[in-house]
């Protein structure tokens, strides 16, 4: 027997509108959801002037849903009945995720994919599969183009936001090429490298930022030289071993080439950037990752959120007359669900979709192309039959208790596959077997607390499953089902004719207007629904009519015999 029909009876105070048990209540739901999706009869085939591409780096479908839970939490519902931003989006597909050599992908070769347009290997960046990983001497000849690349050739403004440090997988897959995503700075080259020419990411950064407009997130210490301590930890070297400090080179250069830029590396700084007279910003908040969400008010320099960040780049992007392209990644949303903690991740998550409800704001949806995907997922799971309105981080309940596993011991709806917390604190092994922790008078809701995992690791790994693409704004209509992960690169292109697809727009029409709802196709031509039903009609009485004839001309045959 299914465990949810072991009884009829109906759990007391239960969460949720009242008004939901009336069946008219979900027709009036369907039939507004309905009007909406019937309200879409044109397919904007705008030129895309701009396009904005929303990264949440681990993202996979079980944390949008408990993301959506949370908000609605956070503002007092139950929360399932929530929408997020991108939920809002009128285009969805999925994307497949594997990279050439891996069935579960890394962010790099995802990242490749996305970007670029061609699938490649596990932690490569910017170049095709022929290519050996890590090998720098393999890479001549096999590099690909990103569409930050193809957008800047166009004349476009372009910029990169993360929580990451700069010159990690997802920001890095815009401006870099590379045949292993952890050669993050000149320290981190092999011999081999070094000999055969091949440059570290935060290098790489620097000599692509006169062609890019803004570049905010973390990762400062790449920049610097080793025994100059930063600026906010004087306790901490920098990284770079060559000497050179590519902060202070690129203010000189943007001085020499006559440019109004600005660096910044606290809030206080970012803050005071006006816009409208910068043409150029650099912004480094911390030596690596900034930090989590939920950690962020801590901070002692301060730093901006995720949407902060959005806002400030489209503010100075939106200034050139040809358009731009934006990356915006939730880089720390993968972070948490390495580390097996939920709450972070899905605080992370909220901070994304604030962002993603910025760009929205900021932009028209008749010449923006807004594009929100991930690149992977994660082992994260949501279960356990728990009740409508189940705080999201509490145990699993049945109406006022907690839910017990077959080991008599509560659980949460939260878990891992694998990761830190399969022990947990108290576990103990007994005679060789792993006894799991007892929940009862765990704080399971702390920003801290590392869910519980089935298999033991020391860092939770990604998921292989399909991952969602919401899209909004011209050809995001072409998002339309399950897509090659490489997919999501040639529409952009498409949309805002860069790249190989530059030509189709010569001459293009803004707009192709699709039959409406109220239009049907009726024996080959297209009537309206009035003009059909009455043909439908008249076809049917012709029909009686004819059949009335045979069966008149049979009785007048077989009486005559």
């Amino acid at each position: 027997m299914h465990p949810l029909l072991k009884t009829s009876k109906k759990p007391a105070g239960r969460a949720g509108n009242p008004a939901e048990n009336s069946p008219e209540f979900w027709h009036q739901s369907a039939a507004a959801e309905l009007s909406e999706a019937l309200s879409i009869e044109k397919r904007n085939k705008n030129v895309a002037k701009n396009v904005i591409l929303f990264l949440g780096d681990g993202m996979g479908v079980a944390s949008i849903t408990t993301g959506r839970i949370l908000r609605g939490q956070n503002a007092g519902s139950s929360g399932e009945e929530t929408k997020l931003t991108m939920d809002t989006f009128p285009h969805f597909g999925f994307s497949k995720t594997y990279n050439v050599d891996a069935q579960v992908a890394d962010s790099a070769g995802t990242a490749t994919a996305y970007m670029t347009g061609v699938k490649t290997d596990l932690g490569v960046l910017g170049y095709n599969a022929a290519i050996t990983p890590g090998v720098c001497n393999t890479t001549y000849g096999n590099e690909v183009s990103t569409v930050l690349e193809d957008s800047h050739k166009l004349g476009k403004a372009v910029g990169v936001v993360t929580t990451t440090r700069l010159n990690h997988a997802t920001p890095a897959s815009a401006y870099a090429h590379s045949a292993y995503r952890y050669w993050y700075g000149d320290a981190d080259l092999t011999e081999e490298a070094r000999i055969n020419g091949c440059k570290d990411i935060a290098y790489q950064l620097y000599n692509a930022l006169p062609n890019i407009q803004v570049a905010l997130g973390g990762g400062r210490r790449y920049f610097k030289p080793n025994g100059i301590k930063d600026d906010e930890y004087p306790t901490l070297d920098n990284y770079r071993n060559d000497g050179q400090d590519l902060i202070q080179k690129w203010k000189n250069n943007m001085v020499d080439l006559g440019r109004n830029a600005q660096y910044v590396w606290n809030s206080a700084q970012f803050h005071g950037v006006d816009a409208s007279q910068v043409d150029h910003l650099w912004g480094m908040f911390e030596p690596g990752d900034m930090n989590y969400e939920v950690d962020r008010s801590s901070d002692g320099a301060g730093e901006p959120s995720l949407a902060e960040m959005t806002s400030k780049a489209i503010e100075i992007l939106q200034k050139d007359d040809d358009g731009f392209f934006l990356l915006v990644e939730g880089g720390r949303i993968d972070h948490s669900h390495h580390g097996g903690n939920a709450y972070k991740a899905l605080h992370e998550v909220l901070a994304f979709d604030d962002a993603i409800a910025k760009g929205v704001e900021m932009t028209s949806e008749s010449d923006t192309l807004i594009v929100v995907t991930a690149d992977h997922s994660h082992t994260f799971t949501f279960g356990g039959y728990t009740l409508r309105g189940n705080p999201l981080f509490g145990l699993a309940r049945d109406d006022a208790n907690p839910k017990n596993a077959l080991d008599g011991r509560p659980y949460t709806s939260l878990n891992y596959g694998n990761g830190k917390g399969f022990q947990g604190g108290d576990s103990f092994s007994t005679g060789g077997s792993v006894v799991r922790e007892n929940l009862t008078n765990v704080n399971t809701k702390s920003k801290d607390y590392l869910q519980q995992t089935g298999v033991p690791k020391s860092s939770e790994t990604h998921g292989g499953e399909d991952v969602a693409i919401f899209a909004r704004g011209p050809m995001a209509h072409l998002f339309h089902g399950v897509h090659e992960q490489s997919y999501i690169a040639h529409v952009m292109r498409y949309a805002s004719c860069v790249g190989s697809n530059k030509l189709h727009c010569e001459n293009q029409p803004t707009e192709e207007v699709v039959v409406p709802p109220e239009i049907v196709s009726f024996l080959g031509y297209n009537l309206s629904k009035s003009s059909a039903e009455g043909a439908l009609y008249a076809l049917f009485a012709l029909e009686m009519i004819f059949s009335l004839v045979i069966l008149a001309f049979s009785a007048f045959y077989f009486k005559r015999k």
